[in-house]
């Protein structure tokens, strides 16, 4: 119901919340406004296409241009200047007659000062008592959105002992009753019975409806300092604009500012919630998100991009306080910039941010450094696998509190994470929902919902940082680095880089970290002792200090950093040169040539691994600002990709022992020749004896043929647990064994 439906009812009802003579001369100056700035004509196009358009949208630069004065009694008068508004808008439809009487066009304002400073942008956070009942604007990220659903605005009853139908207005979530039945003072009417007299009957085919939605949105993570929390909003959309947004949509909320009392059990409380009546809606562009840049950063930024050694910068400037991992620091610097997303003409989709999972032994300072990217990058998210919400990593549709017994869909960490970077600790420990559809979000960085008659795909175009535990607490060296990761293989190719990090007792690395670590803390006590004292102490050494301190800190402030990252993202996307196209080439082709040569006749690399070879390379370039992926970046991305290739599917060897089938499978290339080798033995023990075979005939035909007991144990295992074999008797005292099936 709009306001001027609501004035109009309360008039009739003898409820006047204006005199019409205060409320005439803004109608008048309304009407002023909209012709003078041609909205007449935009009226009579509405009119003459309703309902399938019933809103009118007027830009408040307008207003501020036709009348200052008048813009900010919308701004702090909104209900009365709207409801005025209204009226002329009806007016203006009616000398059109192009509309029938009793349709009602929304007014509503767009496009409001998005400066902070004007005073009617607000943050989330800085929203305070002042600015109840006013008009403002928000932006943020949507977390929560109910499903669409009629709620009466002006409910029709019909008393149950005489007929009489009266009609209340319902401006509360709960629904309100007649207190009695309508009697006019001429004895006409209704009954004039109370409520406790007789009964009331809603009649849903006259009362009036109108389509609602609640959301809920949070600060943008842009937008945060630090490890600061987001804060969020509630928000009440009606009408044509309900139904318009999918959690993880960047909006801004155009509205009034009102409260509701809190309640506890039927006591009422002094404190209020507050929530947003929304007016309108725009959606932020893509690129919409910017970073204050200033003249002198701007040079700050030029110098660094003509460093040579930018990417070592960068490098260092990652969690200055964790000793080592060079390696691993040089692969975060290159996801903090990322590959350039791509759309191909047969409108196929190639993703440019780049996946990482670290995995470590406990205490090897995986969390931290997840942390620090959060931090560092814009639109960063930390999250935890094992304590995310109800919506995971993902999303979800989810009956709660908030939807108020409404189906409710709620964007996961990957989906409000979009076009910036999710940091997900304890990877390995998502729920099983999320795993079913982490593949289509890291590949396809989409995410479909379809529950609870709820249908949608929502985006999460995010580079994902994953951090995980080994499956059995520690790595062993004994078996490859994919089958010691709890997660399961198809996710695991989906990573462009995995970093296994190890905590192995070694003399000289023990004490340079130990070393580093008390450094650290030595360094962190003398910031507290000296802090606001300087040379005042005794003690105060400043060159040590100095010197000490220095060690810690970032090569490049982390703010610059951001900016710096930023405006990369934004300007730089390069293109492959023809040195960097070779070389990439030769490399791919050179490594595939070595799986036909090696004895185990494995695939050594795919195709997914080349495509991460062009991210990374790509990164590297961005993250020189330059607008080529030169022969030195290709180079780059071959030695990080092979490093982590050596690492997980090599067993630290070189290329001739890698087997991509660890992470496409989950097994090795081997073990299943061997595996297949095994069925083979088997079968021919049934052919010789219909009845069954022993494990250990098996056992010695399998030796006798150049396999190891112990790896004829553990495929036999494997056999049992997925069912493959099964005991049907005994001969003598071992038992007999069948096929299932061929393998």
């Amino acid at each position: 119901m709009t306001q001027l439906q609501i004035r109009n009812y309360r008039s009739n009802k003898g409820e006047h919340t204006l005199p019409e003579s205060a409320s005439a001369p803004l109608q008048d100056r309304w009407e002023e406004f909209l012709v003078h700035y041609g909205y007449d004509k935009k009226i009579a196009v509405i009119a003459s296409t309703y309902p399938e358009e019933r809103s009118l949208y007027v830009k408040y630069e307008d207003l501020e241009h036709f009348d200052v004065e008048f813009a900010d009694e919308l701004l702090r008068s909104p209900i009365r200047v709207l409801g005025a508004g209204e009226m002329a808008v009806a007016s203006i439809a009616k000398m059109a007659q192009t509309m029938d009487e009793g349709h009602m066009i929304h007014l509503r304002i767009k496009e409001l000062p998005s400066e902070k400073q004007s005073g009617i942008r607000i943050g989330i956070r800085d929203i305070r008592a002042k600015d109840m009942s006013q008009f403002i604007s928000v932006e943020g990220l949507v977390r929560k959105a109910n499903e669409v659903r009629p709620k009466v605005l002006l409910a029709a009853f019909r008393c149950l002992r005489c007929g009489h139908v009266t009609t209340v207005l319902q401006e509360e979530s709960s629904l309100r009753e007649p207190l009695e039945c309508e009697k006019n003072e001429d004895g006409g009417g209704g009954c004039g019975r109370g409520h406790g007299s007789t009964r009331f009957k809603l009649l849903k085919d006259i009362s009036t409806f109108v389509d609602t939605e609640k959301i809920e949105i949070q600060e943008q993570p842009e937008e945060l300092n630090a490890g600061a929390q987001p804060q969020t909003l509630v928000a009440y959309l009606e009408d044509d604009i309900a139904g318009q947004i999918f959690p993880g949509a960047r909006i801004i909320l155009n509205g009034i500012l009102d409260s509701r009392m809190r309640q506890r059990g039927s006591q009422g409380q002094t404190t209020f919630d507050i929530f947003l009546n929304v007016n309108s809606l725009e959606f932020q562009e893509e690129d919409a998100y910017d970073l204050d840049i200033s003249d002198e950063e701007q040079i700050q930024i030029d110098e660094l991009a003509a460093n040579p050694n930018v990417i070592e910068l960068i490098r260092d400037s990652i969690s200055p306080t964790i000793f080592g991992l060079e390696f691993e620091k040089e692969a975060l610097a290159l996801q903090l910039f990322g590959g350039i997303a791509k759309l191909m003409p047969d409108n196929t989709h190639i993703r440019g941010d780049i996946h990482i999972l670290l995995v470590g032994d406990p205490g090897t300072a995986k969390s931290q450094l997840l942390r620090h990217m959060s931090d560092i990058t814009p639109r960063g998210i930390y999250a935890s696998g094992k304590s995310a919400t109800s919506a995971g990593l993902t999303a979800a549709a989810v009956k709660e509190e908030f939807g108020e017994g409404r189906w409710t869909l709620e964007a996961g960490v990957l989906v409000l994470a979009d076009k910036g970077l999710a940091c997900v600790d304890e990877l390995d420990k998502m729920s099983k929902e999320d795993r079913s559809s982490m593949h289509e979000a890291m590949e396809q960085q989409t995410i479909s919902i379809a529950k609870a008659g709820i249908n949608a795909t929502l985006q999460s175009r995010c580079s994902i940082l994953g951090a995980a535990n080994p499956k059995f607490g520690r790595f062993t060296q004994s078996d490859y680095i994919a089958d010691q990761i709890n997660l399961p293989p198809t996710l695991l190719s989906r990573f462009d880089l995995i970093f296994p990090i190890y905590d192995r007792p070694e003399a000289a690395e023990d004490e340079r970290i130990a070393e580093h670590i008390l450094n650290s803390h030595l360094i962190g006590e003398m910031r507290v002792r000296y802090k606001g004292q300087g040379d005042s102490d005794e003690t105060y050494d400043r060159a040590k200090f100095e010197a000490l301190d220095k060690t810690r800190k970032p090569c490049i402030d982390p703010v610059l950093l951001r900016k710096y990252v930023f405006y990369s993202k934004k300007h730089k996307f390069p293109v492959l040169t023809r040195e960097a196209i070779d070389r990439l080439k030769s490399y791919y082709l050179e490594v595939r040539k070595l799986g036909e040569s090696s004895e185990a006749k494995s695939v050594p690399i795919t195709a997914r691994q080349l495509e991460g070879f062009v991210r990374v390379a790509e990164a590297s370039a961005r993250a020189r600002m330059s607008d080529d992926v030169s022969l030195d970046d290709a180079e780059r991305a071959i030695r990080i990709v092979r490093e982590y290739l050596r690492r997980v599917i090599g067993r630290g060897g070189d290329e001739l022992v890698w087997d991509s089938d660890v992470l496409s499978t989950g097994v090795p290339h081997s073990h299943q020749q061997r595996r297949l080798a095994i069925n083979s033995m088997m079968k021919e023990l049934l052919a010789e004896d219909s009845q069954g075979f022993t494990l250990a005939e098996v056992v010695e035909i399998a030796v006798q043929r150049g396999i190891e007991e112990s790896r004829v144990m553990a495929i036999w295992e494997d056999l049992r647990k997925t069912g493959d074999v099964y005991q049907v008797g005994k001969r003598g005292e071992e038992p007999l064994y069948k096929l299932v099936h061929e393998l």
